[in-house]
């Protein structure tokens, strides 16, 4: 699997469905360089299970991510279509109503494939035919992505491990603060605690503290 940490996120152009029911075409990350931070994930399929746990824990916590500037995204392979129909089933019945962040639909497997998340890969078998080995569908992938367009910060599971929306949060905090302040954040730091010069002399004098 590839590692896109400090690399350009790869750029596509999409349908995709925005404030919970609108359709676009065209949809692309570029409109975020220069203007805010981007979390870009990756989930396997509308109308499943883990799926609508993770999409609405987004949601709720959306005014955390709007203070901090930064745009939510989600992607599957599934048609716009289908997002507009899961957006538009209330939660009682499975759906995701209320979702207003935009839902990107990668149909063609293309984006899934191009960050590298897609669960197995086209290959030809004995007849020379082509057919897909493994599950057509991406893996729960999640990328930070600077307002450069930098991808900063990943992390990817398997099929059936929702993440954690809380630690997606940590790691903007971590992020602003080290482009602001030019310090380095040990592990477990949240805000308002101590950061490290990226110094020797740094690192010791925040290890003689803890």
């Amino acid at each position: 699997m590839a590692v896109l940490v400090g690399k350009k996120a790869p750029l596509f152009e999409a349908d995709a469905v925005v404030n919970g029911g609108e359709f676009v075409e065209k949809f692309s990350l570029e409109q975020y360089i220069g203007k805010k931070h981007v979390v870009f994930f990756f989930y396997p399929l509308d109308f499943t299970f883990v799926c609508p746990t993770e999409i609405l824990a987004f949601q709720e916590k959306m005014d955390e991510f709007e203070k901090r500037n930064v745009a939510v995204v989600g992607c599957s392979i599934d048609s716009k279509f289908s997002h507009w129909a899961w957006l538009n089933t209330p939660k009682e019945q499975g759906g995701i109503q209320g979702v207003k962040y935009p839902l990107v639909s990668d149909l063609s497997k293309t984006i899934s494939e191009n960050f590298d998340v897609l669960a197995g890969e086209y290959d030809y078998n004995e007849e020379g035919e082509m057919e897909f080995d493994g599950e057509a569908v991406a893996y729960r992938g999640l990328f930070l992505i600077d307002k450069q367009g930098i991808v900063r910060h990943q992390v990817v599971n398997d099929l059936p491990l929702g993440r954690s929306v809380t630690e997606t949060l940590r790691m903007v905090d971590a992020l602003q603060f080290f482009e602001e302040h030019g310090e380095v954040c040990p592990a477990d730091w949240h805000p308002g605690e101590e950061a490290m010069e990226a110094t020797a002399e740094g690192v010791a004098k925040y290890l003689s503290k803890h």
